[in-house]
């Protein structure tokens, strides 16, 4: 397998350089491996062994954590591996100026949902992982189930935001229906409304003119009235005056 040597990625976790990786089995005179060797007859020191031992327990947990990069580029498979170098108090600086750098580069908003500074502290906290994985497995294993859980948490409440986005246009489309029905609805009682206003004017005007045929048919027996009375009266007048005048003579 052969390496080369490659620009820093966008990334903020640390890897190794790019690894060539063959795709056909050449056939090779086998070699005899240094653990062949040991096996053998040569023992190796049992210090080296479990610092081997450790060393490949690690890099098995950080390919498990942060999963090799591979690609094909010119017919050719490449793969990256994570980085097993123990970082230092330089790199933890590093990293968070790398960190602010990239924010401000990549014009991250300061609040609010902001899927670039999301992504660049997604990737800061997988570098910490990496870091604290390599002094302590446990321990990195224990932030791999904070960093799950943290990712976990982050996707229901994108669920119950999409949701609820959703559930906020049914109710626009729902109440925008519903106002168009009541529009239509006020425009009929509108025009059953002015029908009123027109049977009330009708009506008005009918009591009107039953009120005036009431007082003039009033007048008008009231003005008989008064004409038969008048008419009484003096016929009353004449008869009283031809019978005093009939009663007068015989006295």
């Amino acid at each position: 397998m052969a390496e080369r040597i490659v620009p820093l990625s966008t990334t903020l976790v640390k890897y190794d350089n790019p690894i060539l990786v063959t795709k056909h089995e050449e056939k090779k005179v086998p070699a005899v491996s240094k653990d062949k060797l040991h096996e053998e007859g040569h023992p190796r020191p049992r210090s080296t062994a479990i610092l081997t031992d450790a060393r490949r327990e690690t890099e098995e947990i950080l390919n498990t954590i942060l999963p090799p990069k591979e690609w094909e580029e010119e017919g050719q498979m490449w793969r990256q591996n994570v980085s097993t170098t123990p970082a230092t108090r330089l790199d933890v600086i590093n990293l968070q100026e790398q960190l602010d750098m990239r924010l401000q580069q990549q014009q991250a908003r300061e609040t609010g949902i902001c899927p670039v500074r999301r992504e660049l502290y997604t990737q800061c906290f997988d570098e910490i992982i990496r870091q604290v994985t390599i002094n302590c497995a446990e321990r990195g294993l224990l932030l791999l189930r904070v960093r799950d859980e943290m990712r976990m948490t982050i996707e229901a409440y994108q669920a119950l935001y999409c949701s609820s986005i959703a559930f906020g246009m049914r109710k626009a489309l729902q109440a925008e229906q519903g106002k168009s029905d009541l529009q239509q609805s006020v425009e009929e009682l509108k025009n059953e409304k002015m029908e009123l206003e027109h049977q009330i004017i009708d009506l008005k005007q009918r009591a009107e003119q039953a009120d005036r045929r009431a007082a003039e048919t009033r007048l008008a027996e009231e003005r008989k009235h008064t004409e038969e009375i008048a008419f009484l009266m003096k016929t009353n007048q004449q008869l009283k005056a031809q019978l005093e005048g009939i009663i007068a003579p015989k006295k």
